[in-house]
């Protein structure tokens, strides 16, 4: 056993055991999930959003989800979202290089592109991009407040790419009172991170205003260890804003926005070699999302009522540095969406939710200054959904959605989920059964590689799971089992000689319906709190991937850079002197970078350190370790992660 492998072979028997002894259970190798918060004692009431498009007590929710709040973001100390997303049970990511790059989340094995992501609940995809869904890389945790992460098929309520689940970002909202928070850090490879936000209440309005600001020298995205040298540096500027207007006690206006703009150096594939090493290239991506409103509560607020227009506007750039600047990629997407939606108050214990939909996707998409690809599209839907409390303790949900879509017609999908909560012994059963479905990207229709006979791609998938609590609430154990199956699923193929059918005019290669896939796991936690200062969570997600595209090369082998096991242990303690410790263990199994499984991507074990001193009632210091053991490791063949890296902050709270 070479040096590099007894390392990491005896940080995996670390981790394994403190888990062990920390759980004090056996693990099987199967897991489930647990909500990412304050385990204090009484637990307050667990609100989740993502689930229902409203405001509902988790324990009325069938449906499997994590929650990560203000408290547990500040305490990780976390700079990009998907880096607290892969400790999540059932959640793992692909990176491009250093933060800024490239960035796919996968929730249960599926496709990143079929994840809806919402920030204050507009959708974030991108139409231009080829998979039309969502580049996690730039979007760092700045003044986010909350994160949902709702897994399984979702479709009912959010439609289209909703697949794999939902994660739902919520910023900082308005406040009564006037706050103020800012917060400053210094790092590796002069790295800055500047971030504020103020809010508060005047008369009618009140309103939530944040920017941040974060650069970084980088490393090489090329592989160091595979002979990459240059720095690849990374710059984003963000701002985030939420306005509420009170007309009267029952009509209010919303008005939110965000805005992400992130520079990042690339590696490619430069001549004569074309093949993958340094080279001076810059890419771009803005973002914009907005959204306006009009709420009106009717009947003594059981019947409320929404509409309003959403936008989401990605703008993407390549330039190549040496020499005079010259765009070797240009790609732009908008989605513009009028929706309303109402939730009424049936009866005691019952209430529906109800829309309609109207949404318009644009792109354009061009490379090394050729004339441009453009598309649209237009898909109106409907929804609805009932709530229903049966019995004490046992609360059942069930939806349908139908969608046309201007190119390739209707589609109809449905959903339910049950839980049941035995408050005498801290037990709550779930069980789900969802349908997804994705409809082509605009790329893939009507790019230069577009098929405009594809179908959209299409899931039915359900999960069992169980939750049980101990010594009020110190302890709590869950297990979750899931199911999914794929058909329709849109891969890239190549054209040989001769080229007929979906191939005449795409010497280059094409899009077509050809895979079949199923998913296969479970997901298990534990949170354990023994004393007030002392708080440890430990999650394991296991999913067994496969393509099962009958006649295939591929038959049978796992899907490109889905590890089968992830695990990761939190604790954190609280010193009767104020200061606040604790540290992450990250352990990611092997993966395969391409779907013949011929290239495989070692497994890797990641350790951060963190640490927090309040310094009187306004001000907290604030300093971290990641990657503690410097571990080499690749997500995405031959790109390099961060080394070993340390960073000291300030933070400031009115």
């Amino acid at each position: 056993m070479t040096r590099l492998n007894s390392f990491r072979f005896s940080k995996t028997l670390l981790f394994a055991g403190s888990a062990l002894g920390l759980t004090a259970v056996p693990l099987p190798a199967a897991a489930q999930d647990v909500l990412i918060e304050d385990a204090g004692v009484p637990a307050p009431e667990i609100i989740v959003t993502a689930a229902n498009r409203t405001e509902t007590s988790i324990d009325k929710v069938g449906q499997s989800v994590s929650v990560v709040d203000l408290a547990e973001i500040e305490r990780r100390q976390t700079q990009n979202v998907a880096d607290i997303l892969r400790t999540l049970p059932g959640v793992t990511i692909a990176r491009n290089g250093s933060i800024g790059g490239n960035t796919s989340v996968f929730i249960r094995g599926a496709e990143s592109d079929q994840t809806v992501a919402l920030i204050d609940g507009v959708k974030l995809n991108d139409p231009s991009s080829p998979g039309g869904g969502f580049n996690f890389g730039n979007l760092m945790t700045g003044n986010i407040e909350r994160i949902e992460v709702l897994r399984g098929s979702q479709s009912v309520l959010w439609g289209s790419q909703a697949i794999a689940g939902v994660v739902n970002m919520v910023t900082r909202q308005p406040t009564e009172e006037l706050r103020v928070n800012a917060r400053g850090e210094y790092g590796f490879r002069d790295t800055v991170n500047l971030v504020a936000n103020a809010s508060g209440k005047a008369g009618p309005i009140s309103a939530s205003v944040g920017a941040g600001w974060f650069r970084s020298d980088g490393i090489s995205n090329f592989a160091e260890s595979r002979g990459g040298r240059e720095r690849d540096g990374y710059e984003n500027i963000g701002a985030n804003a939420n306005f509420n207007l009170a007309l009267t006690d029952t009509v209010s206006v919303d008005a939110r926005g965000w805005y992400s703009r992130g520079t990042f150096n690339i590696d490619g594939f430069p001549p004569p070699r074309f093949a993958f090493a340094d080279v001076n290239e810059e890419s771009e991506t803005r973002e914009l999302v907005g959204y306006t409103g009009l709420n009106a509560s009717l009947f003594g607020g059981r019947f409320r009522n929404r509409i309003g227009f959403a936008l989401t506007d990605t703008d993407r750039r390549n330039t190549a540095l040496d020499g005079a600047p010259s765009e070797t990629f240009r790609g732009e997407g908008r989605n513009e969406r009028l929706e309303y939606q109402g939730i009424v108050d049936i009866t005691k214990g019952w209430q529906a939710t109800f829309g309609l939909e109207r949404e318009i996707s644009t792109f354009s998409s061009s490379s090394f200054g050729a004339p441009a690809s453009l598309g649209r599209a237009r898909i109106y839907s409907g929804y609805a959904q009932v709530v229903g409390t049966i019995a004490e303790g046992f609360t059942v949900t069930g939806g349908v959605r139908h969608d046309d879509h201007d190119r390739f017609g209707g589609e109809t999908t449905f959903g339910a989920n049950a839980v049941y909560n035995v408050a005498a012994t801290g037990t709550t059963f779930r069980a789900s059964y969802a349908e997804g479905f994705k409809v082509p990207s605009l790329f893939q229709l009507l790019s230069n590689f577009g098929n405009t006979t594809l179908d959209p791609e299409r899931s039915q998938g359900w999960d069992a799971g169980i939750t049980q609590e101990f010594v009020d609430g110190r302890l709590t154990l869950s297990a979750t089992y899931f199911e999914r199956d794929s058909e329709d699923l849109i891969l890239f193929i190549s054209c040989p000689l001769p080229r007929t059918g979906i191939c005449t005019n795409r010497p280059s290669g094409t899009y077509d319906n050809i895979g079949l896939a199923t998913a296969r796991g479970a997901e298990f936690a534990v949170t354990l709190k023994p004393v007030d200062a002392l708080q440890v969570q430990f999650s394991h997600g296991y999913v067994d991937t496969r393509n099962r595209t009958v006649g295939s090369a591929n038959f049978d082998r796992r899907l490109p850079r889905r590890p089968e096991n992830s695990s990761s242990l939190l604790v954190d303690y609280i010193w009767s002197f104020g200061l606040e410790t604790g540290f992450t263990v990250t352990n990611v199994s092997e993966a395969f970078d391409n779907a013949s499984n011929s290239t495989r991507l070692p497994g890797y074990v990641l350790a951060d350190l963190r640490a927090m001193m309040p310094i009187g009632q306004n001000l907290e210091l604030t300093a971290r370790i990641e990657n503690l053991f410097d571990e080499q490791y690749e997500t995405v063949f031959r790109f390099g992660q961060m080394p070993r890296a340390g960073f000291v902050g300030v933070r400031l709270k009115i």
